[in-house]
């Protein structure tokens, strides 16, 4: 069948994605009127005009710039709900869904009024859509880490609701080793951990996040291939990154797409996955990532179903959660790809 529809017929996961990133210059006028926040834009075309970014810093700017309309339970509920609505329609099966509470805790909104709405949303999207998540908490690193534990400390009556924590926002001059105590708290109270390394980061970041804050995941990590050692060391360990290629392409990590590291380092044995992590902001969900770098990349089907058989081998599922999910991409993708790949 034709690549495209190769793609969207495949199951995949969803495990690098900021729920903040997902609100649609629409959905962002909608709630400034509901709420009466007053933004300087009045047309989606004026939103859409700003996404013009020349690093990680300008669209930080803009993004949390946009999380001020989100303010009531309904909110987040709404914008949780519609991206895990789209998701389904991409044959996305499960996600991993990141939010950050300090942009809102910060600006006055309780940490309740947030997780409540999105876990809601997530209840729903189960019975509705059939599609399963987690959820992963993130700090933001260009604040200190006294405010992460006051953070961590507001998410303790809901680590029920937690999976795992994280690390965003600016990452450069804010080392992963800033948060060693904050990850080992929350390493103690039974959550997992990512972290964004290796972005604009340097590849160091990425040793930092995996020895200082002992990181299951790694969000990006593009900048691994600078150190031999390290490459070595994620093929060794497997060590999933979650790439995002047409956020780099847009924040400027990558020139251009038929540039992007992703299939040198799945040459290279890494675990790599294909995610959208701001898709409202970066022109596209998870299959428009898969089809860039399909197009510029020259990838085979038996590449892009690999690519789709890691998104749920680095997840949080447990391994019959996971095995049950690998059997449906291979019923759908055909055995000729999945007898030639099993372990």
């Amino acid at each position: 069948m034709p690549v495209p529809a190769y793609i969207e017929r495949l199951p995949k996961a969803e495990l690098h994605l900021h729920i903040e990133g997902t609100l649609e210059p629409a959905m962002m006028l909608a709630f400034a009127v509901r709420n009466g926040v007053d933004v300087p834009y009045r047309t989606e075309a004026e939103i859409a005009a700003t996404y013009r970014f020349r690093n990680l810093q300008e669209f930080l700017d803009l993004y949390y710039q946009g999380s001020r309309v989100l303010i009531a339970e309904r909110d987040f509920y709404e914008l949780t709900h519609a991206y895990l609505s789209k998701a389904r329609q991409q044959n996305v099966l499960h996600a991993e869904i990141s939010f950050d509470p300090q942009s809102h805790t910060g600006r006055g909104v309780p940490f309740a009024t947030v997780i409540d709405g999105i876990h809601q949303a997530l209840q729903d999207a189960k019975s509705e859509f059939g599609i399963g998540t987690k959820l992963i908490m993130c700090f933001l690193r260009h604040l200190d880490a006294e405010d992460a534990m006051t953070t961590l400390e507001m998410a303790l009556p809901y680590r029920d609701r937690i999976a795992a924590v994280g690390l965003d926002s600016s990452e450069f001059g804010n080392p992963p080793a800033k948060f060693a105590k904050v990850f080992a708290r929350a390493r103690a109270e039974g959550f997992l951990a990512v972290a964004h390394a290796g972005e604009d980061g340097p590849a160091d970041y990425v040793r930092q996040a995996l020895d200082e804050l002992r990181v299951a995941r790694i969000d990006h990590g593009n900048r691994s291939l600078d150190d031999k050692a390290l490459v070595q060391r994620l093929a060794r360990t497997r060590t999933p990154l979650t790439l995002c290629p047409l956020s780099n392409l847009r924040l400027g990590v990558v020139p251009d797409i038929g540039r992007h590291p992703l299939r040198e380092m799945m040459a290279r044995g890494l675990m790599v996955t294909v995610n959208s992590d701001d898709p409202a902001y970066f022109g596209g969900y998870v299959n428009e990532n898969y089809r860039v770098v399909e197009e510029a990349l020259g990838l085979s089907e038996p590449e892009l179903y690999q690519l789709a058989r890691n998104s749920f081998e680095a997840s949080f599922l447990s391994a019959p959660e996971k095995q049950a999910l690998i059997a449906e991409l291979d019923n759908c993708a055909g055995r000729k790809f999945a007898v030639a790949r099993a372990p």
